[in-house]
């Protein structure tokens, strides 16, 4: 038997759903631009986005909003087909951090 996945909602009850229309923030359009541009490409396939969203641990699938999921999905998968190593993504944040300055709330 196939245990369902915590990713996988079908068939359970989850309230309604409100389609809302909004603007979205620069980020999340440059993940979906990113996401059309590599899949377009032939660098990524939905099945890989999918799949790795899919694996999120159960915390991080219900915390994160859509685009996190996407962007944590395209990261796996670019790390995985060896487009980008671990090293060049924690040099390259930490490029962005000191370029950003520091956080605020």
């Amino acid at each position: 038997m196939i245990e369902r996945g915590h990713h996988d909602m079908g068939g359970l009850p989850a309230g309604k759903v409100e389609p809302t229309e909004h603007d979205y923030p620069e980020w999340e359009r440059r993940v979906d631009a990113m996401v059309q541009l590599l899949r377009s490409g032939g660098k990524i396939t939905v099945d890989e986005l999918r799949k790795n969203i899919e694996q999120l641990p159960r915390e991080a699938y219900d915390h994160l909003s859509y685009y996190e999921k996407w962007i944590s999905s395209l990261t796996q998968t670019l790390i995985q087909r060896g487009i980008i190593s671990t090293d060049e993504l924690g040099r390259k944040m930490e490029e962005v951090t000191k370029r950003a300055g520091p956080v605020r709330d």
